[in-house]
């Protein structure tokens, strides 16, 4: 098995661990993060219902007017931004962290 297919499996394992006591609820919902090499993605998820209330990520097209050129971190905050605005909007001040393995 390669490298990144052993990184791949450690990450899931990771994943379903935490899963199991992390669970987002309509006042609580869950902000899951996923970064990849070029892009980070963003969402609230109801676990009880199955549902995204809100989504974000670098390619998105309200962000990425906003992006240009800056760099991933400073990228990653904006979409922070962008979805902590939204979610303010809709009266959710809490969420439950998953950082997605």
């Amino acid at each position: 098995m390669s490298k990144k297919n052993l990184r791949d499996i450690a990450r899931q394992k990771r994943k379903r661990r935490i899963r199991k006591r992390i669970f987002g609820t309509e006042q609580c919902p869950r902000l899951s993060v996923f970064r990849s090499a070029k892009h980070i993605y963003a969402q609230l998820v109801v676990d009880s219902t199955g549902s995204t209330i809100l989504a974000a990520s670098t390619l998105s097209p309200e962000i990425r007017v906003d992006i240009g050129d800056l760099k991933k971190g400073d990228a990653a905050k904006k979409v922070g931004e962008w979805i902590g605005r939204k979610a303010a909007e809709k009266n959710i001040r809490k969420v439950v962290f998953d950082r997605n393995g």
